[in-house]
C-alpha cells in the first residue's frame, strides 16, 4: 500500500500567501490601535505647545528601544512596533513566495524572488531608497 506524497498546488501557495498578507495587516493594525489607545489614555489630556518642536523620543529610533518601550507599556513604542510589522508583511510574503517556488522547483523565480529580497534587505540596511 503506497501512500501518495502531498503535493502543493500553485493555488494552495497563493492562498497561503494571501492569508499571510491579510493576517500581517490585521495584526499590525491591532497593535497600532492598542498602542494608540495606551498613548491617548496616558497623554490625551496634555496641552500641546506648538511653538516648540520636541521631535520624536529617542527610544523609538532603535529596535532595542522599541522593545524596551513595549515592555514598559509606552504607547508610542507599541505604535512603532505595529508599523514595523506592517512593513515586514510584504517581506514575509516574498519569503513565502520563494518557499513556494522552491516547492514547485521553479528555480528561475526562486532566483528572481531572492534577488528582490536581497535588494530590499540591502536598501533597509544601507538607508538608501530606490
Amino acid at each position: 500500500m503506497a501512500t501518495k506524497a502531498t503535493k502543493f498546488k500553485d493555488t494552495d501557495i497563493q492562498s497561503i500567501i494571501g492569508w499571510v498578507l491579510r493576517l500581517g495587516v490585521l495584526v499590525s493594525m491591532a497593535v497600532v490601535a492598542i498602542g494608540g489607545v495606551i498613548y491617548l489614555y496616558r497623554h490625551g489630556s496634555e496641552h500641546i505647545d506648538y511653538h516648540e518642536f520636541k521631535g520624536v523620543p529617542e527610544f523609538v529610533h532603535t529596535l532595542s528601544g522599541i522593545f524596551h518601550g513595549i515592555i514598559t507599556g509606552r504607547g508610542r513604542a507599541i505604535i512603532q512596533a505595529g508599523i514595523i510589522l506592517l512593513i515586514a508583511t510584504p517581506i514575509i510574503r516574498i519569503i513565502f513566495s520563494a518557499i513556494g517556488f522552491i516547492i514547485e522547483k521553479d528555480y528561475l523565480y526562486v532566483g528572481i524572488t531572492l534577488l528582490v529580497l536581497l535588494i530590499i534587505v540591502i536598501g533597509m540596511l544601507s538607508g538608501h531608497a530606490g
